[in-house]
Protein backbone atom coordinates (compact mmCIF):
# COMPACT_ATOMS: atom_id res chain seq x y z
CA UNK A 1 0.00 0.00 0.00
CA UNK A 2 2.60 2.51 0.64
CA UNK A 3 4.45 2.08 -1.89
CA UNK A 4 1.60 2.14 -4.32
CA UNK A 5 1.24 5.69 -2.39
CA UNK A 6 4.74 6.52 -3.18
CA UNK A 7 4.25 5.89 -6.67
CA UNK A 8 1.38 8.76 -6.87
CA UNK A 9 -1.65 5.91 -6.51
CA UNK A 10 -4.61 7.47 -4.77
CA UNK A 11 -4.79 6.22 -1.06
CA UNK A 12 -8.38 4.53 -1.02
CA UNK A 13 -7.46 2.35 -4.34
CA UNK A 14 -4.29 1.37 -2.85
CA UNK A 15 -5.26 0.37 -0.15
CA UNK A 16 -7.99 -1.53 -1.86
CA UNK A 17 -5.32 -3.64 -4.08
CA UNK A 18 -3.16 -4.26 -0.48
CA UNK A 19 -6.26 -6.00 0.99
CA UNK A 20 -7.34 -7.73 -2.29
CA UNK A 21 -3.91 -9.15 -2.35
CA UNK A 22 -3.74 -9.70 1.13
CA UNK A 23 -6.58 -11.97 1.32
CA UNK A 24 -5.79 -13.98 -2.00
CA UNK A 25 -8.51 -12.67 -3.84
CA UNK A 26 -6.49 -11.17 -6.97
CA UNK A 27 -4.86 -14.35 -7.40
CA UNK A 28 -8.07 -15.79 -7.72
CA UNK A 29 -10.25 -13.34 -9.44
CA UNK A 30 -7.74 -10.89 -10.99
CA UNK A 31 -7.29 -7.33 -10.11
CA UNK A 32 -10.98 -5.41 -10.33
CA UNK A 33 -11.32 -3.18 -13.34
CA UNK A 34 -8.59 -0.25 -13.71
CA UNK A 35 -6.19 -1.12 -11.22
CA UNK A 36 -3.60 -1.32 -13.61
CA UNK A 37 -4.11 0.62 -15.93
CA UNK A 38 -4.02 2.71 -12.49
CA UNK A 39 -0.34 1.40 -11.97
CA UNK A 40 1.09 1.10 -15.17
CA UNK A 41 -0.01 4.93 -15.37
CA UNK A 42 2.23 5.47 -12.17
CA UNK A 43 4.98 3.59 -13.65
CA UNK A 44 4.50 0.73 -11.44
CA UNK A 45 6.91 -1.68 -12.61
CA UNK A 46 5.33 -4.54 -14.58
CA UNK A 47 7.30 -7.42 -12.40
CA UNK A 48 5.30 -5.81 -9.84
CA UNK A 49 2.13 -6.04 -11.35
CA UNK A 50 3.05 -9.41 -11.94
CA UNK A 51 3.93 -10.50 -8.67
CA UNK A 52 0.75 -8.71 -6.70
CA UNK A 53 -1.32 -11.15 -8.91
CA UNK A 54 0.48 -14.44 -7.34
CA UNK A 55 0.31 -13.73 -3.90
CA UNK A 56 -1.70 -16.15 -1.92
CA UNK A 57 -3.59 -14.99 1.32
CA UNK A 58 -1.17 -13.80 3.74
CA UNK A 59 -1.73 -13.59 7.62
CA UNK A 60 -0.94 -10.02 8.42
CA UNK A 61 2.22 -9.55 10.76
CA UNK A 62 0.86 -6.43 12.55
CA UNK A 63 -1.54 -9.47 13.93
CA UNK A 64 0.61 -11.93 14.41
CA UNK A 65 3.05 -9.68 16.34
CA UNK A 66 -0.01 -7.97 18.43
CA UNK A 67 -0.87 -12.23 19.49
CA UNK A 68 2.38 -12.95 20.77
CA UNK A 69 2.51 -9.16 22.65
CA UNK A 70 -0.77 -10.38 24.16
CA UNK A 71 0.16 -13.70 25.50
CA UNK A 72 3.39 -12.01 26.91
CA UNK A 73 1.27 -9.79 28.91
CA UNK A 74 -1.18 -12.47 30.11
CA UNK A 75 1.69 -14.17 31.05
CA UNK A 76 3.45 -11.45 32.77
CA UNK A 77 -0.30 -10.96 35.08
CA UNK A 78 -0.60 -14.86 34.98
CA UNK A 79 2.89 -15.07 37.13
CA UNK A 80 3.56 -11.21 38.73
CA UNK A 81 -0.45 -9.98 39.42
CA UNK A 82 -2.02 -13.32 39.39
CA UNK A 83 -5.30 -11.85 41.35
CA UNK A 84 -5.76 -9.18 38.80
CA UNK A 85 -5.28 -11.81 36.17
CA UNK A 86 -8.34 -14.08 37.79
CA UNK A 87 -10.76 -11.11 38.30
CA UNK A 88 -9.97 -10.04 34.60
CA UNK A 89 -10.32 -13.42 33.40
CA UNK A 90 -13.61 -14.17 35.68
CA UNK A 91 -14.87 -10.66 34.67
CA UNK A 92 -14.48 -10.81 30.74
CA UNK A 93 -13.37 -14.69 29.60
CA UNK A 94 -15.63 -17.14 31.76
CA UNK A 95 -18.40 -18.37 30.30
CA UNK A 96 -20.54 -20.05 32.34
CA UNK A 97 -19.40 -19.01 36.06
CA UNK A 98 -21.92 -19.63 38.66
CA UNK A 99 -21.06 -18.59 42.86
CA UNK A 100 -23.03 -22.22 43.99
CA UNK A 101 -20.37 -24.31 42.45
CA UNK A 102 -17.25 -22.10 41.35
CA UNK A 103 -17.40 -20.36 45.03
CA UNK A 104 -18.07 -23.19 47.54
CA UNK A 105 -13.95 -24.07 47.91
CA UNK A 106 -11.32 -26.31 46.30
CA UNK A 107 -13.09 -29.81 47.24
CA UNK A 108 -16.39 -28.69 45.82
CA UNK A 109 -14.88 -27.49 42.44
CA UNK A 110 -13.20 -30.79 42.06
CA UNK A 111 -16.06 -32.60 42.78
CA UNK A 112 -18.08 -31.11 40.36
CA UNK A 113 -15.34 -31.14 37.73
CA UNK A 114 -15.48 -34.91 38.09
CA UNK A 115 -19.05 -35.10 37.89
CA UNK A 116 -19.15 -33.04 34.61
CA UNK A 117 -16.05 -34.83 33.15
CA UNK A 118 -17.49 -38.36 34.18
CA UNK A 119 -20.97 -36.90 32.39
CA UNK A 120 -20.87 -38.01 28.71
CA UNK A 121 -24.15 -36.34 28.05
CA UNK A 122 -22.77 -33.10 29.92
CA UNK A 123 -24.84 -30.16 28.08
CA UNK A 124 -22.91 -27.02 26.18
CA UNK A 125 -23.68 -24.92 29.26
CA UNK A 126 -22.11 -27.84 31.87
CA UNK A 127 -19.23 -28.24 29.46
CA UNK A 128 -18.34 -24.55 29.67
CA UNK A 129 -18.82 -24.36 33.26
CA UNK A 130 -16.03 -26.93 33.31
CA UNK A 131 -13.54 -24.69 31.44
CA UNK A 132 -14.62 -22.09 34.32
CA UNK A 133 -14.23 -24.75 37.23
CA UNK A 134 -10.57 -25.81 35.67
CA UNK A 135 -9.48 -21.98 36.24
CA UNK A 136 -11.35 -22.03 39.59
CA UNK A 137 -8.94 -25.00 40.75
CA UNK A 138 -5.97 -23.60 39.45
CA UNK A 139 -7.13 -20.49 41.48
CA UNK A 140 -7.32 -22.35 44.45
CA UNK A 141 -4.47 -24.30 44.10
CA UNK A 142 -2.42 -20.96 44.54
CA UNK A 143 -3.79 -19.83 47.41
CA UNK A 144 -6.78 -17.73 46.62
CA UNK A 145 -10.62 -17.56 47.85
CA UNK A 146 -13.61 -16.04 46.77
CA UNK A 147 -15.16 -13.52 49.37
CA UNK A 148 -18.67 -13.99 49.35
CA UNK A 149 -21.20 -11.87 47.26
CA UNK A 150 -21.34 -8.70 49.06
CA UNK A 151 -24.95 -6.39 48.77
CA UNK A 152 -22.38 -3.53 49.24
CA UNK A 153 -19.41 -4.25 47.87
CA UNK A 154 -20.09 -6.76 44.93
CA UNK A 155 -20.00 -4.78 41.16
CA UNK A 156 -22.74 -5.70 38.40
CA UNK A 157 -20.41 -7.73 36.16
CA UNK A 158 -17.05 -7.54 37.09
CA UNK A 159 -15.33 -9.40 39.79
CA UNK A 160 -13.45 -6.99 42.98
CA UNK A 161 -10.23 -7.98 44.14
CA UNK A 162 -10.34 -7.99 48.07
CA UNK A 163 -6.77 -7.54 50.01
CA UNK A 164 -4.00 -10.00 48.43
CA UNK A 165 -5.67 -13.38 48.15
CA UNK A 166 -9.32 -13.09 47.74
CA UNK A 167 -12.04 -12.05 45.12
CA UNK A 168 -15.12 -10.45 45.32
CA UNK A 169 -17.84 -11.79 42.84
CA UNK A 170 -20.21 -9.54 41.24
CA UNK A 171 -24.18 -10.02 40.93
CA UNK A 172 -24.06 -12.09 37.95
CA UNK A 173 -22.11 -14.96 39.20
CA UNK A 174 -25.64 -15.75 40.60
CA UNK A 175 -27.33 -18.26 38.07
CA UNK A 176 -29.93 -16.94 36.06
CA UNK A 177 -29.09 -13.08 37.26
CA UNK A 178 -28.74 -11.30 33.91
CA UNK A 179 -26.75 -7.92 33.64
CA UNK A 180 -29.71 -5.78 33.52
CA UNK A 181 -31.17 -6.25 36.85
CA UNK A 182 -27.30 -6.68 37.99
CA UNK A 183 -26.64 -2.95 36.59
CA UNK A 184 -30.46 -1.34 38.30
CA UNK A 185 -29.60 -3.02 41.77
CA UNK A 186 -25.95 -1.81 42.07
CA UNK A 187 -27.67 2.01 40.99
CA UNK A 188 -30.47 1.56 43.13
CA UNK A 189 -27.99 0.61 46.27
CA UNK A 190 -25.70 4.04 45.96
CA UNK A 191 -25.74 5.89 49.67
CA UNK A 192 -28.07 3.21 51.34
CA UNK A 193 -28.03 1.50 53.93
CA UNK A 194 -30.13 -2.06 54.07
CA UNK A 195 -31.59 -3.15 57.89
CA UNK A 196 -33.27 -5.87 56.47
CA UNK A 197 -33.45 -8.57 53.25
CA UNK A 198 -36.97 -7.02 52.88
CA UNK A 199 -35.78 -3.52 52.42
CA UNK A 200 -33.35 -4.46 49.95
CA UNK A 201 -35.83 -6.71 47.81
CA UNK A 202 -37.94 -3.84 47.80
CA UNK A 203 -35.40 -1.40 46.82
CA UNK A 204 -33.88 -3.59 43.80
CA UNK A 205 -36.61 -4.55 42.17
CA UNK A 206 -35.54 -6.07 39.07
CA UNK A 207 -34.46 -9.23 41.35
CA UNK A 208 -36.99 -12.27 41.78
CA UNK A 209 -37.55 -13.95 44.68
CA UNK A 210 -35.57 -16.53 43.60
CA UNK A 211 -32.49 -14.34 43.09
CA UNK A 212 -33.00 -13.17 46.93
CA UNK A 213 -33.01 -16.75 47.79
CA UNK A 214 -29.88 -17.97 46.28
CA UNK A 215 -27.97 -14.23 47.62
CA UNK A 216 -29.58 -15.38 50.94
CA UNK A 217 -28.27 -19.24 50.65
CA UNK A 218 -24.20 -17.32 49.21
CA UNK A 219 -24.42 -15.69 52.60
CA UNK A 220 -24.60 -12.30 50.62
CA UNK A 221 -26.94 -10.91 53.68
CA UNK A 222 -24.74 -11.06 56.55
CA UNK A 223 -26.76 -12.42 58.81
CA UNK A 224 -29.39 -10.09 58.17
CA UNK A 225 -32.72 -10.03 59.64
CA UNK A 226 -35.43 -11.39 56.81
CA UNK A 227 -38.33 -8.30 57.88
CA UNK A 228 -38.16 -4.46 58.79
CA UNK A 229 -40.87 -5.76 61.92
CA UNK A 230 -39.88 -5.65 64.71
CA UNK A 231 -40.90 -8.08 68.21
CA UNK A 232 -41.38 -6.76 70.93
CA UNK A 233 -42.78 -9.82 72.59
Amino acid sequence: MLYLISKGLDPKMSFKIMESVRKGKVKKGGFEEGWVDAMKEHDVPEWYIDSLAKIGYLFPKAHAVAYVMMAFRIAWFKVHRPLAFYATFFSIRAKAFDAEYCCAGFDNVKRKLQEIWNNKDATAVEQDLAVTLEVCYEFYLRGFRFEPINIYESEATRFVCKGEDALIPPFTAVRGLGETAALDTVEKRKGKEFISVEEFSTCCNKLSKTHIDQLKALGAFAGMADTSQITLF
